[in-house]
């Protein structure tokens, strides 16, 4: 396998070990350690004190590992998490504790937190992370904004996602208390007095599109902070020229739950962390001090281990990392690859188009159709399918152009802020069976 490589500062990572897959265990695992510790499952309604106070002892070691869990999935769900993540103790919503004796199976000694892979369907897989590993992404994009003593950070993400939790583990790294918020509305952002945020597209969009001349009681949101850092989802180029129009300092983060969040800020791996591209299949490859220990129940992990993840990109001419989409999301038309990020992306500059999302259908002469899924800028006035394919092929190969488009008044989203694309293929494939119905009555 070949591949292009990036580290910080230029420098060229050394020859990679054997390699991991994203979704598959290492091929040569280590034994399991002989040292285990307990973990403590925690039911997080909303982020608060509580989940703060534990994850500090996981940390420093004098608590348990601990699972945050959403407290509002269905109870199946639940039983579901718990039975993969098989932890000793539960705490639910009230702060009330129960043993689940002869359940619990220890993690191993190093290990801080155990967060699910993000998804509302699928079995669940736990994420194990270190408490080095976290803390040594959390002082790496200290140091890569520059944060400065006493500044402090506004969460308003769910702690029970990585990028919630990295918010409030940079805060304890710093020695400052965070802003603990339930969303991220105006006057909440504005009223916080802290230096940083963390941020999903949806809530940087709703942000910027608040009309101060109509209240002028509201602060402009983020006015006052020294730096805004906006993952979970790919970030539209009208968004972030928007966001920098207006002031914002934002930082385009990339990185998964394995990678302890972003560990790519602006396309430059932080501090400890490499990125390659695959010249084969153009994967993303990342390693370094950030990478998870484990799966739930799998081998461990060695901390030289490359993870091969699910994303495809390119590094630009400046040698920044450039993430194209996901790998399993590839259309297949007529046997020409579309990457519908890349759509999405250039369907995102098209006029009228306020959001939008890129999937493929089946169809019977290609195999697979391009569908862009809009959100107009106005209803009354929504772009034409000719002009979205006349947008694209400026930008685009003339095969990656959409063949259909639906218009919706919103995307599905998941709660981790990216488009939730199996809710919004069951919503058109309710809505087609039911146009057909219509026809053919």
């Amino acid at each position: 396998m070949t591949n292009r490589s990036v580290c910080p500062g230029g420098t060229t990572p050394p020859k990679p070990p054997p390699l991991l897959g994203g979704n598959r265990s290492p091929q040569t695992p280590s034994a399991p350690p002989a040292a285990q510790r307990r973990l403590h499952a925690v039911l997080v309604e909303r982020t608060g004190p509580r989940l703060l106070e534990l994850l500090a002892a996981a940390l420093d070691g004098s608590g348990p590992a601990i699972a945050p869990l959403d407290a509002r999935l269905p109870e199946a769900r639940l039983a579901e998490l718990l039975a993969a993540l098989a932890p000793g103790t539960v705490e639910d919503r009230e702060g009330v504790t129960t043993v689940r004796s002869g359940q619990e199976k220890g993690v191993a000694e190093g290990t801080a937190v155990v967060v699910p892979t993000s998804g509302s369907t699928g079995a669940p897989k736990g994420v194990e992370l270190s408490a080095a590993a976290l803390r040594h992404s959390a002082r790496a994009s200290l140091a890569r904004i520059g944060a400065r003593p006493g500044e402090r950070w506004l969460c308003c993400l769910p702690g029970t996602y990585i990028a919630g939790i990295q918010v409030l583990v940079r805060s304890l790294v710093s020695g400052t208390d965070p802003v603990l918020a339930d969303r991220a509305d105006a006057e909440t952002v504005a009223a916080s007095g802290c230096a940083y945020v963390s941020l999903v597209p949806t809530q940087l969009r709703r942000l910027l599109d608040i009309d101060i001349p109509t209240n002028p009681d509201i602060a402009v949101p983020l006015a006052g902070f020294r730096s805004v850092l906006l993952g979970g989802a790919a970030a539209p180029a009208g968004l972030l020229d928007a966001a920098r129009t207006a002031g914002v300092p934002v930082v385009t983060t990339y990185g998964m739950t394995e990678t302890c969040g972003g560990c790519v800020y602006d396309g430059i791996p932080l501090d400890g962390v490499q990125v390659k591209i695959d010249d084969e299949d153009d994967r993303i490859w990342l390693a370094g001090l950030v990478l998870f220990s484990g799966y739930r129940g799998g081998p461990r992990v060695p901390g030289d281990q490359w993870l091969r993840t699910g994303d495809l990109g390119r590094m630009d001419s400046a040698g920044r990392l450039v993430v194209r989409g996901r790998a399993d999301d590839v259309i297949n038309s007529g046997g020409a690859l579309v990457v519908p990020g890349e759509v999405a992306a250039a369907l995102q500059t098209c006029p009228g188009v306020r959001d939008v999302a890129v999937l493929g259908q089946p169809d019977p002469e290609w195999g697979e159709r391009v569908v862009a899924v809009v959100v107009p800028a106005d209803p009354a006035d929504p772009p034409t399918l000719e002009l979205l394919r006349l947008h694209v092929q400026g930008r685009l190969p003339r095969y990656a152009a959409p063949s259909k488009v639906v218009m919706v008044d919103a995307v599905p989203m998941l709660p981790s802020g990216k488009h939730d694309l199996a809710r919004l293929r069951r919503e058109l494939l309710r809505r087609e069976q039911t146009e057909a119905e219509n026809v053919n009555y």
